[in-house]
């Protein structure tokens, strides 16, 4: 099987990749470009631990082919902090004790920036429904709740 010649743009950097057609993007970003931020759970889509923006819309990257970023914006927990400062909800997480053994936490703050980005006021409910596509089975959920909304209340300036 030849494998293509993908062009994309990831964390504002541009990138360029060759892959199979049939290797998931989540592979891509590990294997291929070194980027061991994004963690696979289960390789079926159900547990958010690969998830990555692509042009904006939070999706599972194990269910992505890494030639559909031909073209696209990604975006992943490596380009979250901004050098060596964090992004707020990176800070929240660490403060609220977010996360335990981490596999979970870049999938949580990539969906919880996602929510954020277009809502920054959600109630507890709205944050609850936005992230569950993501499992943890450390934490047990209040304490990156209360992460994210101490978050958007930081990035509101309330």
């Amino acid at each position: 099987m030849s494998k293509h010649h993908v062009t994309t743009v990831i964390n504002g950097d541009p990138v360029e990749f060759l892959c199979q057609p049939n290797v998931s993007l989540l592979d891509v970003l590990r294997d291929e470009l070194n980027m061991t931020g994004t963690k696979e759970g289960c390789g079926t889509g159900d547990c958010g631990a690969c998830s990555v923006t692509l042009d904006g819309r939070l999706v599972c990257s194990c269910l992505v082919l890494g030639v559909e970023a031909q073209g696209k914006s990604i975006q992943t927990i490596e380009g979250m902090a901004n050098g060596e400062t964090l992004h707020v909800l990176q800070r929240k997480f660490l403060e609220h004790a977010a996360l335990q053994c981490g596999i979970c936490t870049p999938g949580f703050l990539i969906a919880a920036r996602s929510l954020l980005e277009r809502n920054n006021n959600p109630t507890e409910e709205e944050v609850r429904f936005w992230l569950a596509g993501n499992l943890c089975r450390c934490t047990g959920y209040n304490n990156i709740i209360t992460a994210v909304l101490e978050a958007a209340r930081e990035m509101r300036g309330a």
